[in-house]
């Protein structure tokens, strides 16, 4: 790991201007993978492609609201989706959810694996529960290269808590390139698409911004930050999810890292060639942060933050402003488990219960969110809508309210 340094690796410093072949429209689509989903505000599509190392905009802006926003139910959607696509249940793997701005539509990145090779598909979920293979070659699209992608070859190493050495599991960990991490999560804001993800240095944590429509412009920031459960700055695991707000009189990127300090990055840091020293604000404990949704609730406005591992985290914005940052030296020296008494640090949110595990979440609208769950008893990974001051589908738990002699007595 690796402190902020002052001088600039020029290595890492990008040209304000790339060449025609950084940014391409309406050529031949050449999508190897499908992962990370963003829309913008009016419907265009962002697709991220961690093998082509590129952004793929596809224009979904010719597109109709429904007069109401339904709420969609769906069982095992992962079967659903690889009848379509013609293959085994465990042969697709589901990358990511977004859900479009204006129809209500929802779409799932997803990858057919084969034996040799894997190929990329979006599914559409309709408002009617209706679920499609989107046919991407008819969609206008345009296509930005990432500068100093992170080669194909370099990979982590495995690391476990075996017994004597890594399981067989643990050691599949060291087969995964550093590039699958080359686009983690998008955020579109008021004309431009801000990335998080690696870049190809040792100095691998990188935001990136670049305007929309495309241009061929882009520039990328190296970030580093205090992990306060680890106790030490980083510079090399990536943001994994984010969302623009306004803190403290100023638009800042909230952003969320594994396990799991949550810190502010105001935009304006994020110049090219710049070394951010990011400001930790809050650290809840382990685990790998998967979605950050911005929405209202009882009237203000929040950040509703899930995780692979715990409950999800509800974080009113406002009570970011002012917020205490943390660096090495304001707290006793070592690192923290969940268990430790001054975990979570600078926590000012809650943890809201969530029956089961959300893969990946979104805003439906109507007030309601829809979630990609997997059932807590049978497994079964399902598309569920629900209120979003309430989250929940209540199928799995027996409450005192689901007696009917509690509404017996209620009656009388």
């Amino acid at each position: 790991m690796f402190c902020l340094k002052k001088t600039v690796l020029s290595s890492l410093i990008l040209a304000s201007t790339f060449t025609a072949s950084a940014m391409a429209e309406n050529t031949q689509l050449d999508l190897k993978f499908a992962g990370a989903l963003e829309f913008s505000d009016t419907g265009t599509m962002f697709v991220g492609d961690n093998y082509n190392g590129a952004i793929y905009a596809f224009d979904l802006t010719e597109s109709k609201a429904p007069k109401s926003v339904e709420p969609v139910f769906l069982t095992d959607i992962d079967a659903r989706i690889a009848s379509i696509l013609g293959v085994g249940k465990s042969a697709i793997a589901i990358n990511d959810m977004a859900v479009h701005p204006v129809t209500s539509d929802i779409y799932i990145s997803v990858s057919r694996l084969g034996n040799f090779d894997s190929s990329p598909a979006i599914m559409k979920v309709t408002q009617n529960a209706q679920v499609e293979l989107l046919d991407l070659d008819t969609i206008p699209h345009q296509k930005q290269a990432l500068s100093h992608y992170p080669d194909q070859k370099t990979t982590f190493r495995p690391r476990g808590f075996g017994p004597t050495h890594p399981l067989d599991r643990d050691l599949a960990k060291g087969k995964v390139t550093l590039s699958s991490l080359a686009i983690l999560d998008m955020e579109y804001y008021k004309g431009e698409l801000f990335v998080s993800g690696v870049a190809f240095d040792n100095f691998l944590s990188t935001l990136r911004r670049m305007p929309y429509p495309f241009t061929g412009e882009q520039t990328a920031a190296n970030v580093e930050m205090y992990h306060i459960a680890h106790d030490q700055f980083e510079t090399r695991a990536p943001i994994r999810t984010m969302s623009v707000q306004e803190i403290d009189g100023k638009p800042q990127l909230v952003a969320a890292y594994t396990c799991s300090p949550i810190v502010l990055i105001g935009l304006d840091e994020i110049v090219d060639g710049a070394k951010i020293s990011a400001r930790t604000v809050m650290d809840y404990g382990n685990g790998q942060p998967i979605d950050m949704l911005s929405y209202t609730l009882n009237g203000e406005k929040s950040l509703f933050l899930t995780s692979n591992s715990r409950s999800p985290h509800v974080i009113p914005v406002n009570s970011l402003n002012g917020a205490k940052s943390y660096t090495k030296g304001d707290l006793p020296e070592g690192g923290k488990t969940d268990t430790h008494p001054l975990m979570p640090v600078g926590d000012t949110g809650k943890t809201v219960m969530f029956e089961g595990m959300s893969m990946h979440i979104d805003k439906l609208g109507g007030g309601r969110f829809v979630s990609l769950t997997r059932d807590m008893y049978t497994g079964s990974l399902n598309l569920d809508s629900n209120f979003d001051w309430f989250p929940n589908r209540i199928h799995n738990l027996q409450a005192e309210y689901d007696f009917p002699q509690y509404w017996a007595e209620k009656k009388q």
